[in-house]
């Protein structure tokens, strides 16, 4: 484990985990047009069904993000560790600030925050640096402040609300980076991939990413005909889901056509 800039002699911080492999490029290309919900309902079927973090809601409704997750984690204070007196002058050599001076373009920046009421995690200055460096999202288990600077900026964010603390103000402490989270009782490991939009935000396992895409771009296909089929009058159980006969439809007509929907 990294160990620099400690902040504490009972236990180093900030903590860094090992390094990772962030999600293959083409794979998050690809699954750009799949909603959450499609992934999640896809994922369920392989046999992964905790998936969908809960708590964090889009904070500006049509937002959307799909990337590969870069991870953070927060833990209570306690004062012979971690605590928040001296505001940013401790935050600035934690795991808040260490983990974004490694955010690539696309990145979607993980948060555990335990769902605390009290807890900001991210203000207008963090965001505004966190989008230079390219970040695409961010999906945090707590909350943010700053949220009308924090709005213009366009990055697409999904949190549990705002608070007017700051990070370390009253109950939790960044900690660590790299690592495991758990976010909204959903496990995320750096390198999964995220699906967020106004449903949420879906956690994708990296060894599930290329076997959910195949599955998935199928099923965006028929959906598309589907919906084509029951605004031209067709019965809802003839082609939602798709019956044998209308799969055969469907197949027909995708064989057909030129050029399927861009992914």
């Amino acid at each position: 484990m990294e160990t620099e800039n400690s902040t504490s002699t009972v236990w180093p911080l900030p903590v860094r985990g090992e390094p990772f492999t962030r999600a293959d490029a083409d794979i998050i290309a690809r699954m750009h047009p799949i909603s959450a919900a499609t992934a999640c309902a896809k994922l369920h079927g392989m046999g992964v069904t905790r998936t969908a973090i809960r708590g964090p809601v889009a904070l500006e409704t049509g937002s959307r993000v799909v990337g590969s997750a870069l991870t953070l984690q927060f833990m209570p204070q306690r004062e012979d560790v971690a605590s928040g007196l001296g505001q940013e002058y401790v935050e600035r050599d934690t795991a808040l600030w260490a983990v974004l001076e490694t955010v690539q373009p696309g990145d979607v920046l993980v948060v555990q925050a335990w769902g605390s009421p009290f807890t900001g995690c991210f203000g207008d200055m963090l965001v505004r640096y966190f989008k230079r460096r390219g970040g695409a999202g961010i999906v945090v288990d707590g909350r943010i402040r700053d949220a009308a600077r924090v709005r213009q900026l366009g990055v697409p964010i999904w949190c549990t609300g705002t608070t007017p603390h700051y990070a370390s103000q009253t109950e939790l402490f960044p900690w660590a980076y790299d690592v495991p989270v758990a976010a909204g009782g959903v496990l995320c490991l750096p390198g999964d991939v995220v699906v967020a939009d106004d449903d949420g935000a879906v956690i994708v396992p990296a060894g599930k990413a290329l076997e959910l895409v195949q599955d998935a771009e199928d099923h965006e296909d028929w959906e598309s005909f589907s919906r084509m089929r029951l605004e031209q009058g067709a019965r809802l159980s003839d082609y939602y889901p798709l019956s044998p006969n209308s799969r055969a439809e469907y197949e027909q007509w995708r064989d057909s056509q030129v050029e399927l929907p861009a992914r």
